[in-house]
Formats: structure tokens, sequence, C-alpha cells
């Protein structure tokens, strides 16, 4: 992986470890938070390595419609919707229910921007 990237997906995982329990943020609002509004995929990728790293809450980020895009880089069938369950996250059909009232902003939550 080329340095630039490493650096970028270290970036989102210190970003994604401050989401809070019980709520979700988007691809899309990382890259933003970061000053990369059109690295929502970039995030993803991130994501795609982070299933590995337990500190990671990759479940807690979804797509910006709020769809379980990611969910099949966790192990099992439905392991992503059942973290997301099990923190009080209605599901249904590989979308989260009323979405806007779990919604967590970084740009509204974190007071300064990452480095």
């Amino acid at each position: 992986m080329k340095a630039e990237n490493q650096h970028f997906f270290q970036k989102v995982y210190q970003v994604v470890r401050q989401i809070p329990y019980g709520r979700v943020t988007s691809y899309g609002a990382i890259a933003k938070y970061l000053g990369a509004a059109r690295s929502a995929r970039m995030v993803g990728w991130a994501m795609n390595n982070a299933h590995s790293m337990p500190d990671i809450p990759a479940h807690r980020v979804v797509n910006r419609l709020g769809l379980l895009t990611g969910k099949h880089h966790f192990p099992g069938t439905n392991l992503m919707q059942q973290l997301l369950e099990n923190e009080g996250i209605i599901v249904k059909e590989d979308q989260i229910i009323d979405f806007e009232k779990y919604f967590w902003d970084p740009a509204k939550a974190l007071d300064q921007h990452l480095e």
C-alpha cells in the first residue's frame, strides 16, 4: 500500500474510533471531515482493511442512505447488522431505520480536523 494511502487510512481509523456506541456515520461524512470530500470510496477501502482490527468499530460506517454496503466484509451472514442491533439500531433489509436519528457527523461532533 502506498504511504499516502496508509496515512489516510490511519486518519480514517482515528475518526471511526470516536463514533459513539449506538451511532453511525457515512463514508462520505468521514471523507468530508478529513478534507477529502470526494474520497468516500477511499474511506470504504480503509474500512475493508479494518475488518481484522478489533479496536475499529467498522460496523458503524454505512453509506449515505444508511445501507449496510460493507456487510460482506464481516464474517458470517449478518454480523454487521447484529452488531448494530446490539447497540439499539434497527435494521431492515440492510438499511438503518431512522438513519437521521442515529447519524453522527464528525464535522459537528469533533472539535478539530485531523492534520
